[in-house]
């Protein structure tokens, strides 16, 4: 009985020195995939004492032994280390007792785990994609449906991209750093894929106007321009499966066909002897009765086609009348026609409109078009109502444009973007030539569709800043390291890139997508000169500038000044990289989706929960005034335009706003303002829809970010249609706990008085 009290408190004791021990030594563990977890020093205990195993008794270590190599690495005193460092230490006590087959055992044991630990990651991965279970997955992209089998696929395929980059193709301290949420490498899924790159500009005049081949089929020129529509349609699937961004193409490439229709119409009318009147009269119903068909069969295909990336082509389409003054009157016509179509909308499943997510659409305002007198001025009201009904289309100053992109030759250039955000540089391949090929090219003239972008890293502003601790010194120099950082894996990209040939994707090298190169011909050439652009991106700046000032970068002072030094020095060091290496870098502010949600995680997880920085579960898009912020429509869409200019890779701005289907004044004097102070902006009007009830308005979200129907309760995502913009493209699939309450939390930037 006395023995048995003995062991109690002999047990009692341990228990007691254990908890004093934790109690007085506290840290941190950095674990490999970024998640920091409380120091414990039983799991050092165990796996020395696996691998004592495993050797001879002479080759062991005792239990005393073991805990001294504890107190050693308590005694380092650390507040955080990573799990590596932890285990290079014990490797090294080990050899320093003279214990160098317990060592050798140690590091197999440790590799071993390793190996377990990556192969379970991806096991887990693939089992949580294909159950169902994974919130990642069902979330990662609001324009995918993770139960469909073509996106499953998809997203299988990337599952295995994704391990082969992180084991193979990518520097362990990048890995750590992406895991870590100290950048972010963009499209892992799709890196070991060497062929693959982001997004572009489809070169669709040169395929229509002088052939092109899809799958070893012969693609001649259409006579026609229902049959121009449909070829371009099967165009675009193609290059969308042969990248993995976004795409864009111009209604000015399709122009031309609209004429090409009226003769055959008018021949045809002349031909059974009709009088001027009537044949004019008549061409002019079939012709405008092809163009409401061939828009309505492109708006068809696009949405119901599947890349072999599981998804609808990321397609952005741009109406510019200023790009032609020969079809220019063509061009209205489908302009018009498209407005028209998307305003009305596509019918779900119940038959009922609802806004379809794509294709984007781009409009340029130009004197012509914005001008009340002007002949084209009708096109901006219909894009006006269009706007106001079904969030597209987006707006491009030609004006403003033309200021911020300045050629080689000095002259402004206006041109639409790649996907969804994506500028190219202002063109300087004057003195290059024509390095694509293209049969379309004209010397002297800047040329920017047949262009594309290599790919993107993003920069998490805010952790540098914390990682600073507000030491003004210190935060630039963490900033250059991190810069560093995401060069040397632009450079990775750039360099996977180097190696592919056209054979790789002939629809984009070969047959005049974005070149007409030989067949075995490298690429190479194509990323360099300025042909392309290669991005470094960066979220955060709002979190980045409030913790190291104490200020919003839209105070007008100290906050806002150095918010622009912040960017003026990424500006810095891409044309530093520019300059060495004849590789187009451009700052870029990321779309980050699912990857807000990641670096709020990130953020927490290495630096608490501070207020007002990391106490959300996002951070702020780009250079965006952050979502939460008070601010009016025309203050921020001001503010903003200054820092679109420092960000010349990629930008868009956006105002939230009421539904004005009946207050299109409102629009039109957005519209107006954008025109002369922002390059490329938006409107977040709301246009949800309910199957359950018919309630057709905004769909709202509760405290605990569930979306629910105010008319019937409804709270079935299946059943719930609901679109909104989340980063550029509208996203019609739902969103991850991050971005769904950045949505919750947005303001609105424009009253809408005449429906209070």
């Amino acid at each position: 009985m006395q023995q048995s009290i003995f062991d109690v408190c002999v047990i009692i004791g341990l228990w007691f020195k254990k908890k004093r021990r934790s109690e007085v030594f506290t840290m941190k563990v950095i674990k490999r995939d970024g998640h920091i977890v409380d120091y414990s020093p039983d799991k050092i205990e165990e796996a020395v004492s696996k691998a004592n195993l495993e050797v001879s008794e002479e080759d062991r270590v005792s239990d005393i032994q073991i805990r001294n190599i504890i107190k050693y690495i308590e005694g380092l005193h650390k507040k955080r280390m990573l799990v590596e460092d932890i285990q290079d230490v014990i490797e090294k006590r080990l050899m320093t007792l003279g214990k160098y087959e317990l060592a050798k055992e140690y590091i197999t044991y440790r590799y071993t785990r390793e190996l377990v630990r990556r192969s379970n990651t991806t096991d887990k991965s693939i089992k949580e994609l294909i159950d169902g279970e994974s919130e990642y997955w069902n979330t990662e992209n609001s324009n995918k449906n993770a139960k469909v089998v073509t996106t499953q696929r998809d997203y299988l395929a990337g599952i295995t991209s994704t391990d082969i980059t992180r084991r193979f193709l990518l520097p362990e301290d990048i890995v750590t750093a992406h895991d870590q949420g100290i950048i972010h490498f963009h499209d892992a899924d799709y890196f070991a894929q060497n062929a693959l790159h982001n997004c572009d500009l489809i070169n669709l005049d040169d395929m229509l106007q002088n052939g092109t081949n899809i799958n070893g089929v012969m693609i001649e020129k259409p006579h026609r321009f229902l049959t121009a529509m449909t070829i371009a349609t099967q165009l675009i699937t193609a290059v969308s499966s042969s990248q993995y961004g976004g795409c864009t193409i111009t209604l000015t490439h399709l122009a031309p066909f609209v004429r090409s229709s009226k003769e055959f119409y008018l021949k045809k009318y002349k031909d059974r002897k009709l009088t001027k009147a009537q044949v004019e009269k008549f061409a002019t119903e079939d012709l405008k009765k092809e163009i409401t068909d061939g828009v309505q069969t492109f708006q068809y295909q696009i949405n119901s086609m599947t890349t072999t990336n599981g998804q609808a082509p990321f397609l952005s389409v741009c109406m510019y009348l200023g790009e032609t003054e020969e079809y220019k009157d063509e061009l209205a016509m489908i302009i018009e026609e498209v407005l028209k179509q998307r305003m009305e909308g596509m019918k779900n499943e119940k038959g009922v409109y609802i806004t379809p997510a794509f294709p984007k659409l781009l409009y340029v305002l130009e004197e012509e078009n914005i001008n009340p007198k002007g002949k084209y001025y009708y096109l901006t009201e219909l894009a006006a109502r269009c706007t106001a009904k079904r969030m597209v289309p987006d707006y491009i100053s030609e004006k403003v444009m033309k200021e911020n992109k300045i050629n080689s030759l000095g002259n402004g250039e206006c041109f639409p973007c790649m996907g969804c955000r994506s500028f190219l540089t202002p063109d300087r391949m004057f003195n290059v030539g024509n390095i694509s090929k293209a049969l379309n090219y004209v010397e002297n003239k800047g040329k920017y569709y047949g262009r594309f972008n290599q790919g993107v890293v993003t920069i998490n502003l805010p952790d540098v800043a914390l990682t600073s601790g507000k030491d003004m010194e210190l935060f630039w120099k963490v900033f250059d390291d991190r810069l560093e950082l995401c060069h040397r894996a632009l450079q990775i990209r750039h360099k996977r890139l180097s190696k592919v040939t056209s054979d790789v994707a002939p629809i984009l090298w070969q047959h005049g997508a974005l070149a007409r190169l030989e067949k075995g011909e490298s690429i190479h050439e194509l990323l360099h000169h300025g042909y392309s652009t290669i991005s470094l991106g960066y979220a955060g700046l709002y979190e980045c500038v409030k913790y190291m000032t104490g200020h919003s970068h839209t105070d007008n002072g100290k906050g806002h000044e150095f918010a622009l030094e912040v960017m003026q020095h990424m500006n810095d060091k891409c044309n530093e990289w520019k300059e060495a290496e004849d590789i187009d870098y451009s700052l870029y502010g990321t779309p980050i989706e699912s990857t807000t949600y990641k670096f709020a995680k990130c953020l927490r997880d290495r630096f608490g929960k501070i207020k007002g920085i990391t106490d959300r579960d996002y951070i702020t898009n780009s250079y965006h005034v952050p979502v939460f912020e008070e601010i009016d429509a025309f203050t921020k869409l001001k503010l903003e335009s200054e820092f679109q200019r420092l960000s010349p890779g990629g930008a868009i701005s956006y105002i939230e706003t009421p539904n004005l289907e009946n207050n299109i004044d409102v629009v039109m004097e957005v519209i107006n303002f954008i025109y002369e102070n922002i390059m490329y902006a938006e409107l977040n009007t709301k246009s949800d829809y309910c199957q359950k009830c018919g309630y057709n308005g905004e769909i709202l979200l509760d405290d605990d970010l569930e979306w629910f129907c105010p008319e019937c309760g409804n709270r079935d995502h299946d059943t719930l249609n609901v679109a909104r913009r989340t980063c550029g493209y509208i996203g019609t699939n739902f969103w991850n706990k991050g971005r769904t309450q950045e949505i919750k939390e947005r303001v609105v930037h424009i009253d809408n008085k005449d429906d209070e």
